[in-house]
């Protein structure tokens, strides 16, 4: 019954004097279009074309916050800067400007002119010496010119065994002995010679003969000065004279046997009773 009295109020206002004309278009705004829902949309020929950017996915929306200038630093490439911990070493300059060194020449090895396996020993290996005296000859002979810094008066022929003795001699007898005398020389008297033993006819082959011997007259200094076996048979010289036993299988000289009063005789000479000494 109310819809019915209702209804007929409307059309009697509708009727008279009040009654206003129709609106030409609906008031009510249009509603939003659903998305995925094509919109017909009506352009404007004179109006400018506006390209506007599409949205960036939600995938790829990231929750930190860019900062402005953060794009700039992105765009220029700039080298990082180094760790402190390598501020220490060497600068690039530095190393740039530093010559490229050469390497050093080899020196030459304390082995050049060394002979018996010994660079103390300077001198020069020999051929095979043979005599026709039965007795005598030097299967490896050696030219010594210098036992441990200390040159020789004249080169003498002897083997190593004998080198290596003398070497011995001059490093652990004779030195100490001079104390701190420094001997630059020594005189040798005799070396390799194919004689009878002391020079005496019918005696055997003296161990000179078989390169097993040396004789020294004397001694020359660093101050210039000179002791001779024959002059100057002082302490000292009695001294490296007795130092030469167990060193040597042989050592005579002045008071021996009369015929050693100039020199000191040394030889490698291997005897029943061990080392003979006068």
């Amino acid at each position: 019954m109310r819809g019915l009295g209702f209804l007929a109020l409307v059309l009697a206002l509708g009727t008279g004097p009040l009654q206003a004309d129709a609106p030409q278009t609906s008031i009510r705004p249009m509603p939003r279009p659903l998305v995925g829902t094509a919109v017909a949309v009506v352009v404007d020929p004179a109006a400018p074309v506006l390209i506007r950017p599409r949205p960036r996915p939600p995938e790829l929306l990231a929750p930190a916050i860019v900062k402005p200038d953060a794009v700039a630093q992105v765009a220029v490439l700039r080298p990082r800067a180094r760790p402190e911990g390598l501020q220490s070493q060497a600068p690039v300059a530095e190393i740039a400007a530093t010559p490229t060194q050469k390497k050093p020449k080899r020196e030459k090895t304390a082995q050049t002119g060394a002979v018996c396996g010994d660079p103390a020993i300077k001198g020069e290996n020999l051929a095979q010496i043979s005599s026709k005296v039965q007795g005598c000859g030097v299967s490896e002979p050696v030219r010594v010119t210098s036992i441990s810094g200390i040159r020789l008066s004249q080169p003498a022929t002897i083997d190593c065994e004998t080198a290596i003795a003398l070497k011995t001699w001059v490093e652990q007898a004779m030195r100490p002995a001079f104390g701190g005398r420094e001997v630059v020389e020594l005189r040798i008297a005799a070396h390799y010679i194919c004689r009878p033993r002391n020079n005496v006819k019918g005696n055997k082959v003296s161990e000179h003969g078989r390169g097993k011997a040396i004789d020294i007259a004397g001694f020359i200094f660093s101050d210039g000065k000179e002791w001779s076996v024959a002059r100057d048979y002082n302490k000292q010289i009695r001294k490296a004279h007795k130092g030469a036993c167990g060193i040597f299988g042989t050592t005579l000289g002045p008071g021996s046997d009369g015929y050693h009063e100039d020199h000191l005789h040394f030889d490698t000479a291997h005897h029943r009773n061990g080392s003979y000494c006068r």
